[in-house]
């Protein structure tokens, strides 16, 4: 169990874009036992996208639309009983914009959304256009393809390129290993391209650790062609219950991650991967 006296002021306002499909109720089910863990409160947000040519006609239809969503909404909290508060909402308009707004007008700290397997991240369950708001997200988010079990997570990878300028990162990362009572596994994952070629990487990563003041950790390097498969492979090896990775929106963890590896990683991996997103500062 997690410590009474660890701090999880980013856990306590939770958002759940839902569609009800079954990797929402999945996500759902994280969220509430995050919630409880925290003793905060949750948000589920079903977004009714607008017709490209609105008329007032549509209303009629998105009213039935909304009535619909209630009434699953009803249904998932009768399946799924809650010891938290929990709000359901639904609001007219474009995914990507109201998700971005809603986390703006009721200080969401932390984003659960299911995805669909195989095509990761690029299809959230209320569609391509979440993608970009998580992407780009000003709060951390959790990606889960299925409801991992709060006391199951033990083993938290967290891939690094050492930068030393990532305080409030780190301390979200501190966050989430104590709040799950996990071991930190760092991982520097050298490939082709980005290979240390220079001192011991154990020696970089134990300053590292203790520029951070990092507990119950572990060293890890990697070699791979590619730092997506470093991080899945590694991954497996150690059978890890999540991993935490920082983006730059489309260009990945610091200055190693090229494209959509976030994506890709969740794409081969079953297990929870929390995200943050840096600062433009720190690309």
């Amino acid at each position: 169990m997690r410590p009474d006296n660890i701090e999880t002021s980013y856990m306590k306002r939770i958002l759940v874009p839902c569609d009800f499909s079954e990797q929402a109720i999945e996500a759902y089910q994280f969220a509430l036992n995050i919630s409880a863990q925290a003793s905060g409160e949750v948000f589920v947000l079903k977004v009714i996208e607008l017709p490209l040519a609105y008329v007032e006609t549509d209303d009629l239809a998105l009213k039935g639309l909304e009535a619909q969503a209630k009434k699953e909404f009803e249904k998932m909290k009768t399946q799924f009983p809650a010891i938290v508060k929990v709000t359901f909402v639904t609001i007219r308009g474009a995914v990507s914009s109201v998700i971005s707004q809603f986390i703006k007008d009721h200080k969401i700290s932390l984003v659960v959304m299911g995805t669909r397997g195989s095509s990761g991240l690029r299809e959230y369950v209320i569609g391509s256009n979440a993608e970009k708001t998580v992407r780009f997200s000003a709060v951390p988010v959790f990606a889960v393809r299925k409801f991992p079990q709060i006391d199951k997570i033990r083993n938290i990878v967290f891939p690094t390129s050492l930068e030393m300028d990532q305080v409030e990162f780190v301390s979200h990362v501190k966050e989430l290993q104590s709040f799950f009572n996990a071991t930190l596994h760092l991982l520097l994952v050298n490939t082709p391209y980005n290979f240390k070629r220079s001192g011991d990487d154990k020696v970089l990563m134990e300053e590292y650790a203790k520029h951070y003041k990092l507990r119950d950790y572990t060293l890890n390097t990697y070699d791979d062609y590619r730092l997506e498969d470093g991080i899945i492979n590694f991954a497996n090896s150690i059978k890890a219950d999540m991993i935490a990775i920082a983006t730059h929106g489309h260009r990945g963890l610091a200055h190693l991650f090229v494209g959509s590896v976030a994506e890709d990683i969740v794409n081969h991996k079953s297990c929870p991967i929390w995200t943050y997103r840096l600062e433009e500062s720190k690309m």
